[in-house]
């Protein structure tokens, strides 16, 4: 089945260019995945065929990466072709998945050679999937005169870098403690999760009204080690991105700054994120935050790693405090 947002016709004889011909070529910006977590996949295309501008990116999604929605661009239109998968996979909240999309097309731009430009998708990769391995998205790179074809895959035990138009890889990892709670449906109902040696407790979320693009998330943590820690960044696959935002308010006056260097967690001590705070941002939803269902984010930690929590959704002027669910990678 294919779903087309807008409609384009195009008639042209295609050859095809010899990727040898080329510096660089169409790859991941993330290159590392966790089994059983969520996964935005940024592809970058730094140049076109032979200095022919691209027009065309077909992005083919291997089996097991699931759940996925692309990221519309402006001045391109974005084709969704669902299909089945080879077997059912565990998703979100306990459900099945056994059919998806199994290809992204970006049709538009151009984008001149001389150009860079990213082309991005959100995505789950199933917890059924072997860690310490790799998938691979192939990537048809269609110009105005010619494609470029990224779709060679190594052989076992062959240099990827002896490619000369390799797949954009992407490498597998389980958690520290083995493979997600996602794959195996146990997320934890608890009041504290733990991830090396920091607890997170109380994570929430609002409600959002429909149409809305931000959303925000709270919680606390503590460092019981004795080395500090540092809160990087988020991840969502509902939100283009997450950053960890501070508000304040000085000579009546409210404002926001978005901590660059993420959020310090000392050692021995506890960081609380919470409204007129710290605080998590998520930015350009693709869909309302509801209270019907909890809201899965990826939290890195620069020693601690990763864990996805899923936080409580309270409803607009109530603030409540989460039990949360853990999903440690």
């Amino acid at each position: 089945m294919t779903i087309r947002m807008t409609l384009a016709a195009a008639g042209m004889t295609i050859a095809t260019i010899a990727p040898a011909t080329v510096s660089a070529h169409v790859g991941l910006e993330q290159k590392q995945a966790t089994v059983g977590a969520s996964y935005k996949a940024v592809f970058k295309v730094p140049h076109g065929c032979s200095g022919s501008p691209t027009q065309k990116v077909i992005v083919q999604i291997p089996e097991g990466v699931i759940g996925v929605k692309p990221m519309p661009k402006p001045g391109w239109t974005l084709t969704i072709e669902r299909g089945p998968y080879e077997k059912s996979y565990k998703f979100y909240h306990g459900s099945m998945l056994s059919e998806g999309v199994r290809t992204v097309t970006w049709t538009g731009g151009p984008l001149a050679d001389e150009h860079y430009d990213e082309f991005i998708l959100s995505s789950f990769v199933a917890g059924e999937l072997p860690a310490d391995t790799a998938i691979y998205f192939p990537v048809t790179q269609e110009c105005e005169k010619g494609e470029l074809k990224w779709a060679e895959i190594p052989a076992s035990g062959q240099d990827p870098h002896d490619l000369k138009a390799p797949a954009p890889a992407l490498n597998l990892v389980a958690h520290e403690g083995g493979h997600g709670s996602h794959a195996h449906g146990q997320a934890a109902d608890a009041s504290e999760i733990k991830v090396g040696d920091l607890i997170i407790e109380k994570p929430w979320s609002r409600t959002t009204p429909p149409g809305a693009s931000v959303g925000v998330g709270y919680l606390k943590i503590r460092n019981m080690g004795g080395t500090p820690d540092t809160l990087l960044g988020a991840n969502a696959a509902s939100a283009e991105r997450v950053e960890v935002h501070e508000s304040s308010e000085k000579d009546g006056i409210a404002r926001m700054r978005k901590l660059a260097n993420g959020l310090d967690l000392p050692a021995k001590e506890a960081v609380e994120l919470k409204p007129g705070s710290f605080h998590l941002m998520l930015m350009g939803l693709s869909e309302p935050i509801t209270s019907d269902k909890k809201l899965p984010i990826e939290l890195h930690f620069k020693n601690a790693g990763k864990v996805t929590v899923e936080f409580d959704v309270s409803p607009i002027g109530e603030a409540k405090s989460g039990s949360g669910h853990a999903h440690h990678h």
